[in-house]
């Protein structure tokens, strides 16, 4: 029972960054800018305390990290920017799909021996995204939705960067200490202090501190525990939590279509994640 809540604590930890993202620049006007720049530097100070208290370093070096630290900034920029005009679960579901098939695309490049079925799964979930944002989906509109697309991929790379990474904590608080100078830089250009509201503030802030640095910690804890496949399972409640939270605390629409592409999509990555997986 513990392992259940610690997991489904996690879930929500991810679904809030949609949440809070959108809430900050939506509702209280906050760039989106400014919000990926307190959440990095929130979040690389929480992640570099955890691996510090297990009596770890935080600092590996520069070799081999150039597509984490990328992949990283990728999304953060692409994730805040993209919620100035998208709901919170449609921007979840993008990301998520978008994240899978930049694995599946790492993994068709790397020649790996990709059965049909995940073949299958990944082009019903590519068509999924591709519907949502189309004519007929008319559910978003298609600059914000590329954005998030762009976040899914800066994700999904992230993702196979850090695949044989030893210390996945230790990996991702090195990754977002490494951001830090890139992300001081926008702060110097454009961050201007007098103009952020407090509350903005504060939710940037547990956006980065809480969700991301103290929810990645809790998902690193349980994933041995549920293994490849629960983890996965679990992962697909994302985008649901994320709308159904935008639904109640946003006043965000749920419509049809979003969950016709929820399940298009959603329906998909599982297909393309577990029915291709052999005994």
């Amino acid at each position: 029972m513990r392992l259940f809540w610690v997991t489904a604590l996690a879930m929500a930890a991810f679904a809030a960054n949609s949440v809070l993202n959108r809430m900050a620049v939506a509702q209280y006007g906050m760039d989106p800018l400014d919000f990926a720049v307190l959440r990095l530097l929130s979040g690389a100070v929480v992640l570099a305390l955890l691996v510090l208290l297990r009596g770890r370093t935080v600092w590996p070096g520069w070799a081999g990290r150039a597509p984490g630290v990328i992949g990283l900034l990728v999304y953060l920029f692409g994730f805040s920017l993209a919620y100035v005009d998208l709901a919170a679960g449609i921007g979840a579901l993008i990301l998520f799909g978008m994240v899978q098939v930049t694995m599946f695309g790492g993994a068709v490049l790397a020649r790996e021996n990709v059965p049909l079925l995940r073949w299958l799964g990944a082009g019903l979930a590519f068509g999924g995204l591709v519907w949502l944002v189309s004519p007929a989906g008319q559910a978003v509109a298609v600059q914000p939705a590329l954005l998030m697309a762009a976040a899914g991929i800066g994700w999904g790379i992230y993702s196979l960067a850090g695949r044989g990474a030893r210390d996945p904590l230790a990996a991702t608080a090195a990754n977002f200490c490494l951001a830090v100078p890139v992300m001081l830089i926008v702060a110097l250009w454009r961050l201007d202090f007098a103009a952020l509201t407090l509350a903005a503030t504060l939710l940037a802030a547990l956006s980065g501190a809480v969700m991301s640095g103290m929810g990645y910690a809790l998902w690193y804890a349980v994933v041995p525990q549920l293994g490849a496949s629960r983890a996965g399972v679990a992962q697909l409640s994302v985008p649901v939590l994320a709308a159904v939270a935008g639904a109640l605390l946003l006043g965000e629409p749920l419509t049809w279509r979003f969950g016709v592409a929820a399940v298009v999509v959603l329906g998909g990555v599982g297909l393309a994640s577990f029915g291709g997986r052999r005994s």
